[in-house]
């Protein structure tokens, strides 16, 4: 059954669209994995043609010691369309005086969300998607939360996946994670906790 997309905030929106239009326009410190960002070349190399498309909200999972852990808004990313394919992301974030553009981002995670998006497409139920950050393992993750209630869409996420939600990890994932398989939050708060222990306990 189709998605319910969230609608992205006007001024996320317009943000991507006020950058797309600027030749100069940097990629400020990442959200998602704490590095800088440099413009990928296909988006750099022309951006009048380029469509912002399939807006989702990112939400960082600061993970505990259960699966419904904190994960709150961060900003919103948006798939950068030429010719009806992904060739690259934008990305805004919240900051304390609303919503600011981040940066352009090219590679992998672009198809990979596309490809995750037209397959959770065709999943019998009804899901709202956003992303999934883990920065501590560089991991993004599609969350997939079921939307198929009589009374209207889910309401916005704030803690971190729980029962009944599904997790595709987008490619390249961690080791020992694999990307692009539908996984229950339980099961990848297993996996996402064994990446982290060889980490906690070095410490």
């Amino acid at each position: 059954m189709p998605l319910y997309l969230p609608p992205a905030p006007e001024p996320a929106e317009r943000c991507v669209r006020t950058a797309l239009r600027s030749p100069v326009v940097r990629a400020p410190h990442s959200r998602e994995s704490h590095r800088v960002h440099p413009e990928g070349r296909e988006v750099r190399e022309s951006r009048e043609d380029l469509v912002p498309a399939r807006p989702l909200p990112v939400h960082q999972w600061e993970v505990g010691a259960a699966p419904a852990a904190s994960a709150p808004l961060v900003g919103w990313r948006f798939l950068l369309m030429r010719d009806g394919l992904p060739v690259g992301t934008a990305e805004t974030r919240l900051t304390a005086d609303g919503w600011a553009f981040s940066h352009f981002g090219e590679g992998p995670y672009a198809a990979s969300t596309d490809l995750a998006l037209r397959r959770a497409d065709e999943l019998e139920e009804t899901w709202s998607p956003c992303l999934l950050s883990v920065p501590r393992l560089y991991m993004l993750t599609l969350w997939l939360r079921p939307a198929g209630k009589a009374d209207g869409p889910p309401e916005p996420a704030t803690g971190g996946p729980v029962a009944g939600d599904l997790l595709v990890p987008l490619a390249p994932a961690p080791p020992g994670i694999a990307a692009n398989r539908p996984m229950t939050a339980a099961t990848l708060h297993a996996l996402v906790g064994s990446r982290l222990a060889p980490a906690q306990l070095a410490g």
